[in-house]
């Protein structure tokens, strides 16, 4: 990957951060993105920031196991060890992206299936959205929860109590995944409001 491809994979990242944020997929220091950015190397979002205001340099790169790379500035998410088994679950995909859509994660907190019931839905999150256990926010064991269901063909999984989980081509791709889910999520409690008698 050269410094100008590198830097427009940058760009593309924070513009889904800011995207996720305008979206309300995420709040205040919420979510993060990863991307990789060449063979063994990946682009992380910062622990501990808002993604509303992120600026390219503001990236952290990391390896395959997570550890910074030379001239790496501040500490990646503390939700790596998600990203780095979803990297690995599914050697193809080149974006992860975890946020917190709140109708989404209302369903699960309720314990309703997330129904598809719009056929376009059904075409880009397949019949069921499946929800991973919990595990801890930022352990590895949030990794290891979502790994199989990624494994399994899921471009997308709830994780209980804790919000949502997409990969991709690209942020971008991935994020509309989520935008995606959030929408039938909102679908979903929509039409459950007005069949009520």
């Amino acid at each position: 990957m050269t410094v100008e491809d590198e830097g427009d994979l940058r760009a593309a990242i924070v513009r889904v951060c800011r995207l996720l944020w305008e979206r309300e997929l995420i709040g205040g220091r919420e979510g993060n993105v990863s991307a990789r950015a060449g063979t063994g190397r990946l682009l992380v979002t910062p622990a501990g920031r808002s993604k509303r205001d992120l600026a390219p340099d503001d990236l952290v790169a990391v390896d395959l196991e997570g550890r910074p790379l030379a001239g790496a500035a501040g500490s990646p998410s503390s939700e790596l060890a998600l990203h780095l088994a979803a990297y690995a679950a599914r050697p193809e995909i080149d974006a992860v992206v975890h946020a917190h859509p709140l109708a989404a994660l209302a369903h699960v907190l309720a314990g309703r299936p997330l129904e598809i019931t719009v056929p376009e839905t059904g075409f880009a999150l397949g019949a069921i959205v499946p929800v991973a256990p919990f595990a801890e926010p930022g352990s590895p064991a949030v990794g290891a929860s979502v790994a199989p269901l990624l494994a399994a063909g899921h471009d997308v999984v709830l994780l209980d109590r804790h919000g949502a989980v997409a990969v991709g081509s690209d942020p971008l791709t991935a994020a509309d995944l989520l935008e995606t889910v959030e929408r039938a999520a909102r679908l979903s409690l929509w039409t459950r409001l007005l069949a009520r008698p």
